[in-house]
């Protein structure tokens, strides 16, 4: 279940060291996603969840996480890359025109990205707060 396109819309890019980074860091989340639905593990526990978080955290060292900036990766904007990679958008499309349910596969990619979701909601709450508890006394 590997999903790896290089087409202009889900791929950032390799065209200059920043673009190249931040493919890296898509590439790496589509490999920690599909690795858990591969093992059909939840992304939620280890190693995936301190995976995710890190390359969560090489996205905002990169400055990524500012929308509308030159590169974007933000939870939305990744979310966005990844349905678009897996082709969600049209699935759900031929679902609603067909009157069928959505494949299971499809169902099972789009509650990743729930979860991929859920986990940026907690590591920026927790990277937001961190100098509150972590500064000198």
């Amino acid at each position: 279940m590997t999903s790896r396109t290089t087409d202009s819309e889900t791929s950032v890019n390799t065209l200059n060291p920043s673009l190249e980074l931040a493919d890296t860091i898509l590439e790496g989340v589509n490999a920690v996603i599909m690795a858990g639905l591969e093992a059909n593990q939840p992304l939620e526990v280890e190693p995936a969840r301190s995976r995710l978080f890190e390359l969560f955290v090489m996205a905002e060292g990169a400055g990524f996480l500012a929308e509308g900036g030159a590169v974007d990766l933000t939870s939305d904007e990744l979310c966005r890359r990844l349905a678009a990679r897996w082709k969600l958008d049209v699935a759900a499309r031929e679902s609603v025109a067909k009157q069928e349910k959505i494949p299971v596969e499809n169902v099972a990619q789009m509650r990743a990205l729930w979860s991929v979701l859920r986990m940026w909601m907690e590591w920026t709450y927790a990277w937001s707060r961190w100098t509150e508890f972590h500064s000198a006394k």
